[in-house]
């Protein structure tokens, strides 16, 4: 019946827009909810979804918490956009569904809408419940309601947030209150043998410092704490202060995040790491991050270097590094190279060819 109200022919939607109304109650309502959601994206579909709306307004806020849990994204959407309207849901409440819901959405909605509903009696539980989020967003909102709310002192503990929004409302917040946060991350980044050393200060330093406070960064890469060394990096690229040989080590680091940056760090300067070095680092007896971090620089070299870079991983065990070097040799194949008359080059796409033929390459990676 709920398909039918958004049917084509007039007479056959009439019909059961009518029987619907009849029928239709809170309870079933509830049932139908993410069907009649769905629904509401056809045309002529908003009807059933007016009813819904309708009904579950009149009805006790206890006929909404099937809503509000349901594993469907865009009926919780739909439960707490009707919730925060028509106010079924006190501050904290909000603030506790704003901490534990997974959407984006409905984070947003039920942060911003708890906030704008506490008061000084319940202030401290909606801050508690949406400082302690995992969610970077709930967290946002909360310290930027620090402002409001509380003293600025509470938001310094969120300086060093592992999330890059969170940090900035922190310093935001500061700010407004009078405090440089920038001699706060010097003096946490001062000693490069703190153990206690959050990751978020290394790269907090990096967001709101300057060229210079990149001295207060390169001691940092030799940190016992791999989350650091991989902030200390990427906060180095954030300054524009990179060097390749300083930087090179890090790509033998046994910390998979640490290899990572370093090779963001290094593939503006590509050009300058040996190609010879690079290919040994394919090999399969080394870790999968390793060859990984290997192939980046390496897709930016000359053409040559580049296919039998993707020749050698044509064999490798991991599927995926397979099939970021299958179109490379098509490419290769199809189109030819600079250079591919040259003995060298042209047995390189022989072999490539021959490993793509006998199948030992993901030959189903999109183009």
């Amino acid at each position: 019946m709920a398909v039918r109200c958004a049917d084509w022919a007039d007479p056959v939607r009439t019909r059961a827009r009518e029987r619907l109304s009849e029928a239709l109650d809170a309870e079933t309502a509830v049932r139908l909810a993410p069907l009649i959601r769905r629904l509401a994206d056809r045309h002529r579909g908003d009807f059933a979804l007016g009813l819904l709306d309708d009904l579950l307004r009149r009805a006790p806020r206890e006929r909404l918490t099937p809503l509000l849990v349901s594993p469907d994204r865009a009926v919780r959407r739909f439960g707490y956009g009707l919730a925060v309207e028509e106010g079924f849901l006190s501050a904290a409440e909000l603030a506790r569904a704003a901490a534990r819901d997974d959407d984006a959405v409905v984070q947003t909605l039920c942060s911003e809408a708890a906030l704008a509903a506490a008061t000084r009696c319940d202030a401290e539980e909606v801050l508690d419940a949406l400082l302690g989020a995992r969610s970077p967003r709930a967290r946002s909102a909360g310290v930027t309601a620090l402002r409001r709310l509380e003293g600025p002192e509470r938001a310094v503990s969120f300086l060093a947030d592992r999330s890059a929004l969170v940090r900035a409302c922190a310093r935001y917040v500061l700010r407004q209150h009078g405090t440089d946060p920038l001699s706060w991350y010097r003096a946490r980044c001062a000693d490069p043998g703190d153990v206690t050393l959050p990751p978020g200060a290394a790269i907090g330093l990096a967001e709101c410092g300057e060229r210079a406070d990149a001295a207060l960064l390169w001691p940092l890469l030799d940190h016992p704490l791999p989350g650091v060394r991989a902030r200390a990096v990427a906060g180095l690229r954030t300054l524009d202060t990179a060097d390749v040989s300083r930087l090179r080590h890090l790509l033998d680091d046994p910390a998979p995040g640490v290899v990572r940056e370093a090779t963001l760090a290094l593939l503006p300067s590509a050009d300058v790491l040996p190609a010879e070095w690079l290919m040994r680092r394919l090999d399969a007896v080394r870790p999968r991050w390793e060859r990984v971090s290997a192939w980046r620089p390496l897709l930016l070299h000359p053409d040559a270097v580049r296919l039998q870079a993707a020749v050698t991983l044509l064999g490798d065990p991991d599927e995926r590094l397979r099939a970021r070097a299958v179109p490379v040799v098509r490419g290769a194949l199809l189109w030819g190279i600079p250079g591919g008359s040259r003995p060298e080059v042209a047995e390189l796409l022989e072999r490539g060819r021959a490993l793509l033929d006998r199948g030992t390459a993901v030959t189903r990676c999109a183009w």
